[in-house]
């Protein structure tokens, strides 16, 4: 694990920015694309906008480059809390990215059937490989969930790569997401994380004794790979080692 404690928010996400831009690059002139998860939230969100930005948008060679999503809300992709939508206006539509190049979550499925097409569509698109990521990002909420791995719900003990569908009961809403294990076989893991409210759950996740139940972003460190921390000051202001 690799933590990145930085004072601002803006260089946090200049700094992932330019992350993105290297693990593409490098990606494509290894195995000629780059395959990254995408995480949803008004952090990414940022992210998304700056690379689309004149400083990146010509860093990256983007017809390589291939979108698949963490996690979704089980909701129509027009809608306001899509996550594809999200990355639809920040993201794809100023690149002019292909749509073949975007994988998003079939949500006029039930959810435990988007789930398993979206299952299918990864494996399908890594054919005979094991599904690996080259990226996946993340970010983490105050209850120290990330992706759709929330406290108290059934996938935090899988075992196997897979995609499920999650009940939350206290929003009475369905959300559909990769598991830890196939989160996991992903090369590079980056969490961007950054603001004040963040850091009781920075500090749950990186200090406290195990406890997935409570803790779920404790379930993510790349196998094979690295996983980075992408933190300003104010989020790792709990931490007691910030090396």
């Amino acid at each position: 694990m690799k933590l990145n404690i930085f004072n601002s928010a803006d260089e946090v996400l200049t700094s992932l920015a330019e992350y993105f831009v290297k693990t593409a690059n490098e990606s494509i002139a290894a195995g000629g694309r780059f395959t990254v998860a995408l995480s949803g939230g008004s952090s990414p969100k940022k992210l998304y906008e700056l690379l689309a930005s004149t400083s990146y948008a010509d860093q990256v060679n983007w017809e390589k480059v291939y979108f698949f999503f963490g996690d979704e809300r089980n909701v129509p992709q027009d809608h306001k809390d899509s996550n594809y939508l999200m990355a639809k206006k920040a993201l794809f539509d100023p690149l002019m990215i292909s749509p073949a190049n975007v994988f998003p979550v079939d949500t006029t499925f039930e959810p435990a059937e988007a789930a398993a097409k979206y299952w299918q569509m990864i494996t399908a698109f890594f054919d005979e490989d094991e599904p690996s990521f080259d990226l996946v990002l993340l970010g983490l909420g105050d209850n120290s969930h990330t992706a759709s791995l929330f406290p108290h719900t059934p996938v935090l003990h899988d075992t196997k790569p897979d995609v499920k569908e999650v009940w939350l009961e206290d929003q009475q809403v369905w959300r559909i997401t990769l598991n830890a294990p196939l989160i996991n076989e992903a090369k590079y893991i980056a969490f961007l994380v950054y603001g004040e409210g963040k850091a009781i759950a920075v500090h749950h996740i990186l200090e406290d004794a195990e406890d997935i139940e409570e803790y779920p972003a404790q379930l993510i460190d790349s196998i094979t790979g690295e996983t980075a921390w992408f933190l300003d000051e104010a989020a790792a202001a709990g931490l007691e080692e910030q090396e």
